[in-house]
């Protein structure tokens, strides 16, 4: 079934979205503050770029001994991770600013990340957001054969170990992005149409990605191994570590926001019609967990706000822990489900679980 044929119902007898649609804006408005990013956004984007970019030019103007570049390697992964969740995630959904300009340049760190805009914003505001946990239709929740992330998707004998190694895959992320997924996703993406707004020019769009992957493998292979004289395997085992570490990091915190027992998987019916409207769907397939830890709302850029997040996307995530407080309690008032772990840990230990009770056999069950 394609995506346009997937309908969610426009009516919601309840007047859920509505009411908690009303009660978010009021909290802005008698607050007299902008929906968007503040100082701490900004303040915040100084300290990513620096975890991530410092280490680098270190790197390149200090003879360091190798373990120290082995470290300086995984901090930079650290921050890139971080300006993914921050900076770039904000700024692609339209709340890092409330100029368009400032979102476009701060979404163009997309580029820094080995990601393209185009493919990122398709595969996330488009995909992921408008079809959460449906299969097939959520591209997030596709893992081609290696893992099972849905009850619904065709199990293989491998899948009975996946929760001993997905992890060792997780890392693999944004790897993947710099190496083969930009290419297949334009493709794919050009060729069915799909957009976030205007559909770009498919020959610009191209030249825009083959200049973005040439300037980047430039300024992180080849500007260190021939301009500063830093052994080829230094470099590209470096590379590979700063990659790992991001792609563990953004993979795990998507993980424990949707593919997790308490997050459903629900599909439409033979027509093509979703239960519920498209917000109380976000209750039923998105989770929250360490919301009271201040370390994890400032690193993760409030994605462990997820239920905030996916209902309300043009929202920074700066505003999360305040509005969390309306969304909690609107639900608890529609009796509808709001998915919190209390921890970090507690949203781990599930997540794993679910992914061996993903890998058992559907005929044995």
């Amino acid at each position: 079934m394609k995506a346009d044929q997937i309908k969610f119902p426009r009516r919601d007898s309840t007047q859920f979205f509505r009411t908690l649609n009303s009660r978010v804006n009021d909290y802005f408005k008698s607050n007299k503050i902008k929906k968007t990013g503040n100082w701490r956004l900004h303040a915040k984007t100084i300290v990513m770029f620096a975890i991530f970019l410092a280490p680098y030019f270190l790197m390149l103007s200090l003879s360091l001994p190798v373990w120290a570049m082995f470290l300086l390697t995984i901090v930079m992964g650290i921050g890139m991770a971080g300006v993914g969740m921050n900076v770039m995630h904000d700024a692609n959904h339209g709340s890092y600013s409330n100029k368009k300009w400032v979102n476009k340049l701060m979404g163009s760190s997309m580029y820094l990340l080995a990601g393209n805009v185009y493919n990122w914003q398709v595969q996330h505001n488009v995909l992921h957001h408008t079809y959460t946990n449906i299969h097939e239709h959520d591209e997030d929740m596709e893992a081609g054969r290696v893992l099972r992330f849905s009850k619904h998707a065709p199990w293989k004998k491998h899948h009975r170990f996946q929760h001993y190694y997905s992890i060792f895959l997780y890392g693999l992320l944004t790897f993947n992005w710099a190496i083969t997924t930009d290419f297949k996703q334009m493709y794919q993406y050009t060729k069915r149409k799909l957009s976030y707004g205007k559909m770009p020019n498919p020959i610009a769009n191209w030249t825009t990605l083959a200049i973005t992957k040439a300037l980047y493998f430039s300024i992180w292979i080849v500007l260190p191994i021939l301009f500063f004289d830093i052994p080829w395997w230094y470099v590209l085992i470096g590379f590979f570590v700063m990659h790992y570490t991001a792609g563990l990091i953004l993979s795990v915190v998507f993980q424990l926001a949707h593919i997790i027992e308490d997050a459903e998987t629900p599909l439409p019916d033979e027509s093509g019609n979703m239960k519920n409207t498209w917000a109380i769907h976000q209750l039923f397939t998105t989770v929250n967990f360490g919301t009271k830890s201040r370390i994890l709302n400032w690193f993760t850029g409030g994605l462990n706000h997820q239920v905030e997040h996916h209902i309300f996307p043009h929202i920074s995530h700066v505003h999360y822990t305040k509005i969390s407080k309306i969304v909690k309690e609107t639900a608890k008032e529609f009796n509808l489900p709001y998915n919190e772990y209390k921890s970090m840990q507690s949203a781990v230990l599930s997540h794993f679980r679910h992914l061996k009770e993903l890998g058992r056999n559907p005929a044995m069950a």
